[in-house]
């Protein structure tokens, strides 16, 4: 039997109670939830409690064996997701008409733009920040894969990934590259080996760690043939594994400097392992972006084109 649904309307209200719900289940439970957004856990408890009677349905078991979401709050929460995305493209058409860029930009990053010497995302951002103060910036690390379907869908309006499959709903642009080399820990066994240059074959021998999507590490890494016995999701996972001293991993140069500086790994020299990857920005296809991303666009390829020349 169909479940009854109380909301005739959606209200500010409304919105104010589904936004809490998706912080709650974003942040996996109330707990976790009380310091973004800065309310207590009974005030969060009442709030989605409100949500459950406006909406007429069960959203979510709490209590002491932890908070998990129903499969109606999956689709209250999909449905909300939906409903934000329309609420920043209405907020993107007001701002046409208006002088002053407010609302929110939604920016997703793969890993380390901040230590790349050839990335100026911090400039971009400096940029941005001075022409358009009203604007809130909501800057997310992620995979690539879950930053090309979250610009596709409307979740981000912006993401920075490795270039590799291209999709054809997305627009590419390259702004900087990565230097990736193999690397092995202070305790593993290649690490005091006096030998300059290895074989393929010879790192064939050894447990290798990399990242568990389509990328430029895992298309390497499957044309080298090496032994994988580890995934991880991002470069930081992927440098403590390395650091462990029990897998050999691709690091960008810039991340295993400091590394390298502190004798904690070893660069493995084998000219088929190592390989540029080039980061490029993505925006979904579309005729008009919008003035907010079009300003970031125009502050993200200025600031890279100066990079560029200054280096």
């Amino acid at each position: 039997m169909a479940k009854k649904i109380a909301i005739n309307r959606v209200t500010d209200v409304d919105i104010r109670l589904l936004d809490v719900f998706k912080t709650v289940v974003a942040c996996g439970g109330f707990t976790a939830a009380e310091f973004e957004l800065n309310i207590g856990r009974s005030t969060i408890s009442k709030h989605i409690s409100d949500l459950e009677t406006r909406v007429g349905i069960k959203l979510c078991h709490r209590g002491p064996a932890g908070f998990s979401v129903t499969s109606d709050g999956e689709q209250v929460l999909k449905s909300s997701e939906d409903l934000f995305i329309s609420i920043d493209r209405f907020q993107e058409q007001i701002d046409e008409a208006r002088a002053d860029l407010t609302g929110k930009l939604k920016i997703a990053f793969f890993d380390h733009a901040s230590s790349n010497p050839e990335a100026n995302v911090f400039g971009a951002i400096q940029m941005f920040r001075d022409k358009a103060p009203g604007v809130t910036l909501d800057i997310s690390m992620e995979p690539p894969n879950i930053i090309e379907e979250g610009v596709i869908n409307g979740k981000f309006n912006l993401g920075i990934v490795p270039l590799h499959r291209q999709s054809p709903m997305l627009s590419y642009t390259d702004l900087y590259t990565e230097e990736m080399h193999l690397f092995c820990g202070r305790s593993h066994e290649l690490f005091d080996r006096q030998k300059t240059e290895f074989t393929v074959a010879e790192l064939r021998k050894y447990s290798f760690a990399g990242l568990s999507f389509n990328s430029p590490n895992m298309a390497v890494h499957q044309k080298l043939k090496l032994r994988k016995s580890a995934f991880v999701q991002n470069e930081e996972a992927l440098a403590l594994l390395v650091l462990s001293g029990r897998y050999l991993g691709f690091l960008p140069s810039h991340t295993a400097t400091p590394f390298l500086d502190a004798g904690k790994v070893r660069k493995i020299d084998c000219k088929p392992a190592s390989f540029v990857s080039k980061m490029s920005a993505i925006v979904r296809k579309s005729r008009s972006k919008g003035r907010r991303l079009n300003l970031f666009l125009e502050c993200l390829f200025d600031a890279h084109k100066s990079q560029a020349q200054d280096s």
